[in-house]
C-alpha cells in the first residue's frame, strides 16, 4: 500500500475516534445531569428574594395609591372630616381604595407584615382603612354619591362589601382599638340581608341574566361571613358561609376535571362550562380562608375540607410547564395569566402550611408557581400579565381575548399574599435538588 495513502487513512481514522470521544453521549457524559432549558427559573426560592419582590410591589403601591382626602375645589388636604364642607375626593392615585381588589391588597399587606416582620406593610393597609372609616363615619354630604366612600356607605353588590369587610375584620383583630365596627356591621348586613339570593339561599345576581351565580361571589361573601363568625362567635355566619360553598359547588363544580365553571344561570337548561382561571382562584381562596377560622367541630368542616382537596387536585393537573395556569385553565391556547397563578400559589401554600393537603406531593408545584409569579413583577414593582376585570360569558372568544394591563388591580393583592405565604412555607420546610428535581427534604 502507498505510504502516503496509509498515512491519510490513519489520520482520518484517528480523527473519527477523537470526534466520537469528544461528543457528548451516553458513554462520555452523564446525560441526566444536562441542564434543561427552563423558561421559568427552576430553583428553590429564597426568603431574601421573595422579600425583594414584595418590597418592590409595596414601593410601587405606596407611590401610586391615595393616602389622604382632598377638597375638589383647591386640592388642599382635608384635616377634619367632621368639619369638612363641599365635595371631597381621594388624592390622585392609580388604584381605587374601596374596590374588592383593594380589599385583597389590604389583606396581602397584613399577611406580608406578619411574614416579613416589617411594619411598613401593615402601615400601608391601616392608613387607608382608617381613612375610609374616618370619611364614612364623619363626613356628611347631602348626596351620598358625592362621598368618595359611597360604595362603603351603600353597597350595591357583593363586590362592594365582601373583600373589604374581611380585610377590615382582619385588621380589627390585630388592632382592637380601631374604630372599624360601623363599617364592618354595614358590610355584613348587606351580605346577609340585602344581596339577592336564590330560593335556597344561594347568593346570586340578576346580571347578565336573572338568577345568575358568579363563582367570584364565593369570595365576595364567604370570607367576610367566616371572619364575622370568628369575630363575633355567632355560628349563623359560619352556617351561611358553609352553605354558600356547598351550594355553589353542587351547581358549578365539575367532579370529572376538578374545576369550577365561571357562571351558572338558573333559566338555562344546559350550563356551558368555561373554567376561567381567576374565578377558580376566588373559589380556592374562599375555602382556604373559611377553613382558617371555621371551628373543626362545625358539621360543615369535613365537606369544605374535602371540596378544597378535590379542587387543588384538579387544578394541579393543568399547571403549565412554565409554572403558570392558562386564562381558561383547560385550554392551552389561551394566554398564561398571573393573578390566578398567584392566587393558586398562595392558596395551595396555605393549605400545605395548615396541613389540609399532602405537602410532599404538592410543594414542588407551588414553588414553581411562585417562581413564575415572581418573574412577572418588574423592576418598578408592577405586576405584569394580569387579566382586567371580567364579566360572565358563554362563548370562548370572550375569555380568550380579555386584555391584560399593568394597572389591573387584581394582580397586586394575590402577589403579596403568595409571597408572604411562601416565606412561611420556607420557614417551616426545607427543600433540595434531588436527582435534578426539586423535592421536599424529609428528615429520615
Amino acid at each position: 500500500m502507498n505510504y502516503n495513502l496509509t498515512k491519510i487513512i490513519t489520520v482520518f481514522a484517528i480523527g473519527i475516534c477523537t470526534n466520537i470521544i469528544a461528543q457528548t453521549n451516553d458513554v462520555t457524559a452523564p446525560l441526566h445531569l444536562m441542564k434543561p432549558d427552563y423558561i421559568t427559573p427552576y430553583v428553590i426560592p429564597e426568603k431574601n428574594n421573595i422579600e425583594s419582590v414584595l418590597s418592590r410591589v409595596y414601593t410601587f403601591l405606596e407611590e401610586n395609591t391615595a393616602s389622604k382626602a382632598i377638597y375638589v375645589s383647591d386640592n388642599s388636604e382635608v384635616k377634619d372630616f367632621k368639619k369638612a364642607k363641599g365635595k371631597i375626593a381621594f388624592s390622585p392615585g392609580a388604584f381605587r381604595l374601596t374596590s374588592y381588589e383593594w380589599g385583597v391588597t389590604y389583606a396581602g399587606m397584613l399577611l406580608a407584615a406578619d411574614a416579613t416582620e416589617k411594619k411598613k406593610y401593615a402601615e400601608y393597609a391601616n392608613k387607608r382603612l382608617k381613612l375610609i372609616v374616618d370619611i364614612a363615619t364623619n363626613y356628611k354630604t347631602e348626596n351620598i354619591k358625592d362621598s368618595p366612600v359611597h360604595s362603603v356607605l351603600q353597597p350595591k353588590a357583593l363586590d362592594d362589601a365582601g373583600a373589604l369587610c374581611a380585610a377590615f375584620i382582619k385588621a380589627k383583630k390585630k388592632d382592637p382599638n380601631a374604630a372599624y365596627d360601623p363599617v364592618i356591621n354595614n358590610f355584613i348586613q348587606y351580605i346577609s340581608e340585602k344581596e339577592h339570593r336564590l330560593k335556597d339561599g344561594t347568593l346570586a345576581r340578576n346580571r347578565p341574566q336573572d338568577n345568575s351565580l358568579w363563582l367570584d361571589d364565593m369570595f365576595m361573601s364567604v370570607p367576610a361571613l367566616a371572619q364575622m363568625g370568628n369575630y363575633t362567635g355567632d355560628v349563623k355566619y359560619f352556617d351561611d358561609a358553609v352553605k354558600q360553598v356547598n351550594q355553589f359547588s353542587q351547581r358549578m363544580f365539575n367532579s370529572q376535571n376538578g374545576l369550577y365553571m365561571h357562571g351558572w344561570v338558573e333559566a338555562m337548561q344546559v350550563h356551558p362550562q368555561f373554567h376561567w382561571a381567576r374565578a377558580n382562584g376566588w373559589a380556592i381562596m374562599t375555602m382556604v380562608e373559611l377553613l382558617e377560622v371555621l371551628p373543626k367541630d362545625h358539621p360543615g368542616y369535613p365537606q369544605v375540607l374535602s371540596q378544597l382537596q378535590k379542587h387543588i387536585a384538579g387544578l394541579l393537573q393543568y399547571q403549565d410547564g412554565t409554572g403558570f395556569w392558562h386564562q381558561l385553565i383547560d385550554r392551552n391556547d389561551t394566554y398564561l395569566e398571573t393573578s390566578a397563578t398567584a392566587i393558586y400559589a398562595y392558596s395551595i401554600a396555605r393549605a400545605i402550611n395548615r396541613g389540609y393537603v399532602d405537602k410532599l406531593a404538592y410543594t414542588p408545584a407551588v414553588l414553581l408557581a411562585w417562581n413564575a409569579v415572581a418573574s412577572k413583577v418588574n423592576a418598578k414593582g408592577q405586576v405584569e400579565g394580569t387579566c382586567v376585570g371580567t364579566g360572565m360569558g358563554f362563548d370562548p372568544s370572550f375569555y380568550y381575548y380579555r386584555p391584560i394591563n399593568l394597572y389591573a388591580a387584581h394582580g397586586y393583592g394575590p402577589v403579596l399574599l403568595a409571597g408572604a405565604e411562601m416565606i412561611l412555607l420556607l420557614k417551616n420546610n426545607q427543600f433540595e435538588i434531588n436527582d435534578s428535581s426539586i423535592q421536599l427534604k424529609v428528615r429520615s
